[in-house]
């Protein structure tokens, strides 16, 4: 990086050179004609070019000076500009929000908006958590997490939405080798969330099925990373419905084995402390909002065979 110049001094050149005046320049600041003329002296050294032609009664901007200055003042006036908007942002009641990665990115985030438009006052924060709520290391207004273990004894967990296990594919991928039933899966990728890498078995187990041994399967970080990975077509996945979002209803997935589905269990939200007036109009839009789970039967053109 380039060495910045003397900050008061380009600050002090800048309000002189508005002004065209260093006794005026000096009133604004608060302080003395000496110290502005100081400043503009060390920033010319600074520098190595004049930037005021010295008068009787008015200081004048150099060629040089002046181009420095319609820089300068610009770079000014953006700081303060930015200045502005953070010091407006901070004073704007927040709501934190603690989830775990994937539901922020494919459940919460997507909705946020709707937040926002209601209430445009609020700043919803959203933290994202793979602890439990119990070993949060971040304050939070709201917590959301699946089920109702490790929760803190000052959370008075709140149901939400209930939750199914659904397999899902992308469309090309069954064009070059369908899936008519469980047994087919062998001939296929399984694709898993480090945080879900139970789901297969479970899902089998579930089912009445035994997962076949040495079966392909690649783990990705989460799931979001899980579902960009299937809709590419690299294998197929299992996904809880709620984290879905749109990848059926815009054919980006298929559900191939709609009848094949495993209970999850529900989610659940809590509120910290007594809570703020914004994390209970947050909490008001949460309850409200249609879970929205989708059809997973669309998309579906093969008989479900277990």
């Amino acid at each position: 990086m380039n060495p910045l110049p003397p900050l008061n001094a380009v600050r002090a050149f800048a309000v002189a050179a508005r002004h065209q005046s260093f006794s005026l320049a000096a009133e604004e600041l608060h302080v003395s004609h000496s110290a502005v003329s100081r400043h503009i002296k060390l920033l010319e050294a600074h520098l190595g070019v004049l930037l005021f032609e010295r008068r009787v009664r008015q200081s004048l901007l150099t060629p040089a000076g002046q181009r420095f200055y319609e820089q300068v003042s610009a770079g000014l006036e953006q700081i303060a500009q930015a200045a502005a908007a953070l010091k407006q942002q901070a004073a704007r009641p927040t709501v934190k929000i603690n989830v775990r990665p994937s539901f922020a990115l494919l459940w919460l985030e997507p909705r946020l908006h709707d937040f926002t438009a209601r209430h445009p006052h609020i700043t919803p924060q959203v933290i994202t958590q793979t602890l439990a709520p119990d070993q949060a290391r971040d304050e939070f207004d709201v917590v959301i997490r699946r089920g109702r273990d490790d929760w803190a004894p000052g959370l008075d967990a709140q149901p939400l939405f209930t939750d199914e296990l659904v397999l899902v594919a992308a469309p090309s991928l069954l064009a070059g080798q369908g899936l008519a039933d469980f047994h087919a899966l062998a001939q296929h990728s399984l694709l898993t969330a480090k945080a879900r890498r139970e789901d297969w078995h479970n899902w089998a187990m579930c089912l009445g099925q035994a997962r076949p041994i040495g079966q392909q399967t690649r783990q990705f970080e989460h799931m979001h990373r899980v579902l960009e990975a299937t809709v590419e077509g690299q294998g197929v996945a299992l996904c809880p419905t709620s984290l879905l979002g749109s990848h059926l209803a815009s054919g980006r997935l298929v559900c191939p084995l709609p009848a094949l589905r495993m209970p999850l269990p529900d989610y659940y939200f809590a509120v910290a402390g007594s809570g703020s007036a914004q994390a209970r109009l947050f909490v008001d839009w949460l309850v409200a909002q249609p879970v929205c789970l989708e059809q997973v039967g669309q998309g579906s053109t093969q008989p479900a065979q277990p």
